[in-house]
């Protein structure tokens, strides 16, 4: 009997469960977050709805108890494989003191947790590039064994840090990849006016490194990809360019309105292509889930969901004075 595509990736049905489960928790984190903004108890979202194939491919083909990751706003999926909680998540969003990535300064979705090894980022976009890059640098340096994984939208792969960052990387040929999740649009603005080549992958010729443009729907051919990069960077052979193909389900973010935009027909042509539904049918059709399973798997990630919204929302916020840490050196000339 012929092998099930994953099978022949070298993936267990038990791995294929937990990057669907992973898929459907990072969905259904964001579904809440919307809800909670609409509420008025959040103050804002920026969405990783229909880029969870993208995210939890990638991510299951790295390391996660060793490899560093400088994701960007998007990742939820790749920052919960890398062991981010729910409730974490969540923490950041009601901007509460127990946010793990800045102690509730950070606007949500910029992610920075050193147990996890996960790069803290900032606003300005793309900056999260050359951070991966320098700390790949300090791998090779280092004689460690890691690799590191930087992640980005395609709108800003027009920015300066992209360029700088891979083409740093590429002279050096340091253990790093350069993911875009091409999702088609920079906020407002389609690919075609962003960028003239046909892929973003094309660029990577440019900087004498290899560029891969993938189905971002399909989480097995982005495992496929990344796990080749993967081994590149680890055997020495240098970073990668990876593009996956996304499509955003949602607007750019809570503050944005898609329809101003975007037809009727395109977003109705769009929900054809949500990974979960995809990913949930092959994983059927080869006998791995079941509708019984399916139920199980969203009761128990929905009631992880309530916990955390229940406890986010009622732990307290930071002290105003803690606004002055990590800013001034203190009396006794330490950095606070």
């Amino acid at each position: 009997m012929a092998k099930n595509r994953h099978e022949e990736l070298g993936l267990t049905d038990e791995d294929v469960l937990e990057i669907y489960e992973t898929m459907v928790r990072a969905r259904r984190v964001d579904e809440r977050m919307w809800l909670l903004n609409r509420a008025g108890k959040i103050p804002f979202v920026i969405s990783c709805q229909g880029q969870e194939a993208a995210q939890v491919g990638a991510a299951y083909a790295l390391d996660n108890q060793k490899d560093w990751i400088a994701p960007y706003y998007r990742d939820l999926g790749v920052v919960l494989h890398f062991g981010m909680t729910i409730k974490e998540l969540m923490l950041s969003a009601f901007a509460k003191a127990e946010d793990p990535n800045s102690g509730g300064r950070q606007m949500p979705g910029h992610f920075g947790q050193r147990k996890n090894r996960i790069i803290t980022g900032s606003s300005p976009v793309t900056t999260q590039v050359p951070h991966a890059v320098g700390v790949a640098l300090a791998a090779k340096m280092r004689n460690e064994d890691f690799i590191t994984f930087s992640t980005l939208g395609e709108g800003s792969s027009n920015q300066g840090d992209f360029h700088e960052g891979i083409n740093f990387a590429s002279v050096h040929k340091l253990p790093t990849i350069i993911m875009v999740e091409n999702n088609k649009y920079a906020i407002s603005v389609p690919y075609d006016k962003q960028i003239a080549a046909e892929n973003v992958s094309d660029r990577a010729v440019g900087y004498g490194m290899p560029g891969f443009t993938v189905d971002g729907t399909d989480p097995l051919e982005v495992y496929k990809v990344m796990k080749e990069a993967a081994n590149r960077a680890r055997s020495g052979e240098g970073p990668t360019l990876v593009e996956t193909v996304c499509y955003r389900l949602t607007s750019h973010s809570s503050d944005d309105d898609h329809r101003q935009y975007r037809s009727e027909e395109e977003l109705e042509k769009e929900k054809g292509k949500d990974p979960i539904i995809t990913f949930s049918a092959y994983l059927k059709e080869v006998n791995v889930l079941t509708d019984e399973l399916v139920k199980e798997i969203d009761e128990k990630i929905m009631k992880e969901v309530n916990e955390a919204t229940d406890y986010a929302e009622n732990a307290p916020y930071a002290e105003p004075e803690s606004a002055l840490l990590h800013v001034y050196a203190d009396e006794g000339g330490n950095k606070s």
